[in-house]
């Protein structure tokens, strides 16, 4: 796992999550393995390991993603992480 986003929102996790799931088919084109945790009703920890970073942020600030995070106040705080031998 190469990336860690934590989100917060408005909206509950639920909702949240299904968000994450629907748009699956797009970002699992360049995510490979992927885990999603909830933190509480309004934040969540996704870590994931990220093939195309470019293809990431293209997807992220989509006009219909950022569109979805304004309605929802969701917002991603996205961290590179490296493994500590």
């Amino acid at each position: 796992m190469n990336t860690c986003i934590r989100s917060t929102f408005k909206c509950t996790f639920e909702v949240f999550k299904a968000k994450v799931m629907e748009d699956e088919p797009n970002w699992s084109r360049f995510v490979d393995e992927y885990q999603i945790a909830k933190v509480d009703d309004h934040n969540s920890i996704m870590l994931m390991n990220v093939l195309d970073f470019e293809a990431m942020e293209a997807f992220m600030t989509t006009d219909a993603m950022r569109a979805w995070d304004a309605e929802h106040g969701c917002k991603d705080t996205v961290y590179a992480l490296s493994a500590i031998d």
